[in-house]
């Protein structure tokens, strides 16, 4: 496969998935990039707004399997992972896998569940696999976790700690529909007929993990690395930034300015594609100053504001 044929592969994903979501082109393609990336994603706005069902959309396009766990209070870090379970038949313990045996797993309101279940899912982020009573299980590939959360209702929530959002290689809100967009929601609605939408399926696993092997061979020059890593390295040094972006959030940018790259069809990165990433792939690693955070500043503005000042490369 060739970054051609990974492009064409993308626009129609998206192309399928837009059939049933209206609108919202960029966050469909943070998706995407995503995917290319093998990186899991954050989706932060309020309810309502389809994330869910652009996460089911995104799977079935691909022809990935898919999960959904709605995390509660009372959710156990078994009901995620699986568990040994005896079959009297046999008198064996047999092993129950859990919704994160799959390719998309969705993580419905994430912040809801107990941090101790939150962290059943660290290791399956980062490594791709299970451990259950010492036995190791490697996910199939692709393994991308989906996660939601509401930015607004945080009663009887447990906040993501620091390295678990971290893992999550962007964050990106949905945003409300403008209201055109709002009217033909309503329109396909009575047009289908039934509240499941359906999408066709446009490629298969094994072709996504091909497409992620592409972005890895994206050219990125010297100078553009410099300039990701000014990037993160500034945001360490900002006055109103309490702890700044890991060498993880510089990986994040480079892995994503490559995927964009790609999905544009081209094998070679350039300050732009950096640009149009630096936002979702940073700003939720920051952690601000209490006095900045008061007075309404948000991660958001000071990574916009920090690529202001850092002088962009000349790719030549």
């Amino acid at each position: 496969m060739n970054v051609e044929e990974l492009k064409r592969t993308c626009e129609g994903i998206m192309n399928e998935v837009g059939k049933v979501i209206v609108g919202k082109r960029e966050v469909m393609e943070r998706v995407m990039l995503a995917m290319l990336c093998d990186g899991h994603i954050l989706l932060e706005d309020y309810p309502g707004l389809a994330k869910t069902l652009m996460a089911k959309c995104f799977a079935g396009a691909s022809g990935c399997s898919f999960k959904r766990v709605q995390f509660t209070p009372d959710l156990l870090p078994a009901d995620i992972t699986g568990t040994y379970v005896l079959d009297t038949r046999s008198s064996t313990f047999e092993l129950r896998k859990g919704p994160v045996f799959t390719n998309i797993l969705l993580a419905d309101e994430i912040n809801r569940a107990p941090p101790k279940t939150q962290s059943a899912l660290l290791e399956s982020m980062q490594e791709r696999q299970v451990t259950l009573d010492g036995v190791r299980h490697p996910l199939d590939r692709p393994f991308i976790v989906m996660a939601t959360q509401n930015p607004i209702e945080y009663e009887g929530t447990y906040p993501l700690p620091e390295a678990q959002i971290d893992r999550f290689l962007l964050r990106t809100a949905v945003g409300y529909p403008s209201d055109q967009e709002e009217k033909e929601i309503l329109a396909r609605r009575k047009a289908r007929k039934k509240e499941e939408a359906e999408v066709l399926q446009v490629c298969a696993p094994g072709k996504v993990v091909e497409m992620q092997s592409v972005v890895e061979s994206v050219h990125i020059e010297e100078s553009i690395e410099e300039y990701i890593v000014k990037i993160a390295s500034a945001t360490r040094k900002h006055q109103q930034v309490e702890v700044g972006a890991s060498p993880r959030g510089s990986l994040a940018m480079m892995k994503l300015a490559s995927a964009r790259a790609a999905m544009h069809g081209r094998d070679y990165v350039i300050p732009d594609d950096v640009k149009a990433v630096a936002v979702p792939a940073v700003a939720h690693r920051l952690i601000l100053a209490p006095d900045p955070w008061i007075r309404g500043v948000r991660p958001e503005g000071i990574v916009e504001a920090i690529m202001k000042e850092i002088p962009v490369p000349k790719v030549g």
